[in-house]
């Protein structure tokens, strides 16, 4: 297994009901590639893992957002599900870390309804970018490029629709975390 990750911080942002496959298999993936993961949440102690509508495992958070910087990690995940992105959205804090690495231009990876997420951060004016299709209007409104793909990828942006993606979204997400900092990434203005 290659180590192309080695020596690589990885911040996975999320809350209470993320998707859990699309938590758990990029871990595992980034892992194995060789970076060190965490876990970064608005809250401490353990965050709620969902299986669509059923309540799947608790993940252990590493980091909370009051004690997280986006200058310690080198690239940034966010899973999707319904109700964590939702809750990242309306939390300033987790607005404020995700668009950090965009005005960094360190690489940003996105599944499902994450890109809610991005939206809030002022990140998807200008990008092709895919998520779950529910929310295509949403992207498109705040200015983005929404494609149909298993996987997108826009300078350092790496976006997919569902966990049936997650082998190619797990593939483009280390090639791009690998490639580091991505010049000429577009931040608007955010909400929060």
């Amino acid at each position: 297994m290659s180590k192309q990750l080695e020596q690589k911080q990885i911040a996975i942002l999320a809350a209470d009901g993320f998707e859990q496959a699309e938590l758990e298999e990029p871990m595992k993936a980034l892992k194995e590639a060789g970076a060190s993961v965490s876990i970064v949440s608005p809250k401490s102690g353990k965050i709620q893992g969902m299986h669509h509508a059923d309540k799947g495992d608790t993940f252990a958070v590493d980091v909370t957002l009051d004690d997280a910087s986006a200058s310690d990690f080198d690239a940034l995940l966010i899973p999707g599900g319904l109700m964590n992105p939702d809750e990242l959205r309306s939390t300033p804090a987790a607005v404020k870390f995700a668009r950090a690495f965009g005005e960094a231009g360190k690489p940003i990876a996105a599944i499902c309804h994450g890109p809610w997420v991005l939206i809030e951060a002022g990140l998807v004016q200008g990008r092709r970018l895919t998520s779950w299709p529910a929310i295509q209007s949403d992207l498109k409104n705040a200015g983005g490029k929404w494609e149909d793909s298993e996987v997108v990828v826009d300078n350092g942006l790496v976006t997919s629709r569902k966990p049936d993606d997650i082998p190619a979204f797990n593939a483009k997400m280390i090639e791009e975390f690998a490639e580091g900092q991505h010049t000429g990434m577009k931040v608007g203005a955010g909400s929060a």
